[in-house]
């Protein structure tokens, strides 16, 4: 992350200095060298403003260095097919989260660093985006009420954004989703959500979810 923070403090004095040596290659005259500096200056500041990007959203990211717990989420039943989820993140106040249906699946945005980015020594990073519930029954899933709810803040910059709309502009930024696989939903169930370095892992953590997951499995 140094070295980041070195190229985008580097390209930025430079594109200082090419904007400064065109201004007098202009008062000058001398408009071929002028116009030279001034694509230099375009380059220098593309490379600064890239470099600065990737900064900014690295530090709005989790750092993913191994597979880790990334959630906990427990159920409680309110209805048949309505549930509310407890969503808890560490460093962070649980959320509560209406879910209809009867199972459950969550979905992670994960920037994944192939060459030449990779010389920068960053880690893979990876942000939680939703939440949802599904019904297992197909007629239900396309005539019932889902709900889906969004885990992200919306921000001016995000890396994830651009290697995915401009993939040809970001080479070495590999940017996709991680999904959990559709998982019961059960009062007092509770899940443990892990997260590799390309897949989210949802496990039974108590006796209740243990139990929908076998029920759920031997239909």
């Amino acid at each position: 992350m140094n070295l980041l923070l070195a190229i985008c403090a580097v390209f930025t004095l430079l594109a200082v200095f090419f904007v400064g040596r065109t201004a007098r290659c202009t008062r000058r005259g001398q408009f071929v060298r002028a116009s030279g500096s001034g694509l230099s200056t375009i380059v220098s500041a593309f490379i600064a403003a890239a470099a600065v990007l990737i900064a900014v959203s690295y530090y709005s990211y989790d750092r993913l260095t191994a597979e880790k717990v990334v959630a906990r989420i427990e159920f409680q039943r309110l209805a048949p097919d309505e549930y509310q989820a407890r969503l808890m993140l560490d460093d962070e106040q649980d959320r509560m989260f209406p879910l209809r249906g009867n199972e459950w699946q969550i979905d992670a945005r994960l920037v994944i660093w192939k060459p030449p980015v990779t010389v920068l020594g960053l880690d893979p990073i990876y942000r939680l985006e939703r939440l949802s519930g599904r019904y297992t029954d197909i007629a239900r899933e396309q005539t019932e009420q889902r709900t889906v709810h969004d885990l992200t803040d919306s921000r001016m910059v995000d890396v994830w954004q651009v290697a995915r709309r401009f993939p040809s502009m970001t080479p070495g930024i590999d940017a996709y989703y991680g999904s959990a696989t559709y998982v019961p939903m059960a009062d007092g169930a509770r899940f443990e959500v892990s997260l590799s370095r390309d897949a989210l892992i949802a496990r039974p953590a108590n006796a209740a979810a243990r139990t929908a997951v076998g029920n759920w499995r031997d239909r």
